[in-house]
């Protein structure tokens, strides 16, 4: 019975010896930065398990990187276009703008109210005479030296620009300009026939009437002024080389008048 229980006790005790002995034992892999030989999944390869130091395959995450990163040089090249055009648009609005308010200031510079009712009849007579085509500048020249009776007709026509008739407002300055060539007001009127025939769209028009003013009044204060305006519509004609011309030209005969800053800036877009 002794012996029995010793027998028991030694075969109790070595059972977890035999177990042990069943378990093998793995040896760590050198090669392989995570130890034991493991598998791993690499990061790049979308979860595909890879064994000791197997290189991944080329990922679809890198190529999509690289798609994602030409896509954003694309839209950051068409921002640039995209703020290019506006800037252009910005500066054609600008330049719309400043020739309305310049517009503006010497309509309200030069309108004279005390005379409504007399400048509206001579602003009809103009009208009437402008309209004959074969109308002679003889037939109804009035007395000279009547400043008086110029301003008014002057006057006349310039209260259609106000009214935006622009029609009868370039047959009443016509219409001036054969009654009276020498008059004081000829080189003004002879300058703002080309703005009328301008607003009108008449651009064939506007720059003979443009280019007349330097031409028969050379010495007026208007010459700047119709100068830039010339190249102006000679530009909108789209003989650029020409309009470079005068407004170098008035850069550099009139440097100090404000046509000149308008045609530098002008040269500098």
């Amino acid at each position: 019975m002794r012996l029995y229980r010793r027998f028991v006790s030694i075969a109790v005790l070595g059972l977890p010896l035999m177990a042990a002995a069943q378990v093998p034992v793995i040896e760590p892999d050198s090669n392989s930065g995570y130890g034991g030989g493991y598998p791993v999944a690499a990061p790049e390869s979308g979860g595909a398990y890879v064994g000791g130091g197997a290189t991944a395959p080329a990922s679809a995450q890198g190529m999509l990187f690289q798609q994602l990163q030409q896509m954003q040089e694309e839209i950051a090249q068409l921002r640039g276009m995209l703020e290019e055009q506006q800037n252009q648009i910005q500066r054609l609005e600008q330049q719309g703008l400043e020739r309305y308010k310049d517009l503006d200031s010497r309509l309200s510079g030069s309108a004279s109210a005390g005379n409504q009712p007399s400048t509206a009849a001579a602003a009809a007579e103009l009208a009437g005479a402008g309209s004959g085509a074969n109308a002679a500048p003889t037939q109804a020249a009035a007395p000279a030296g009547d400043p008086a009776k110029e301003k008014l007709y002057y006057d006349a026509a310039f209260d259609l620009i106000k009214a935006k008739d622009f029609d009868k407002a370039s047959q009443a300055f016509g219409a001036f300009l054969r009654k009276y060539p020498n008059s004081q007001y000829a080189g003004n009127a002879q300058y703002w026939l080309g703005e009328v025939n301008l607003a009108k769209g008449d651009l064939q028009s506007a720059g003979q009437a443009f280019a007349k003013v330097s031409q028969a009044y050379p010495q007026h204060s208007k010459v700047p002024d119709s100068l830039y305006k010339l190249a102006d519509v000679e530009l909108r004609l789209g003989n650029r080389d020409k309009a470079q011309g005068i407004l170098k030209q008035v850069i550099a005969q009139y440097p100090n008048s404000s046509a000149a800053q308008l045609a530098q800036r002008q040269l500098n877009r």
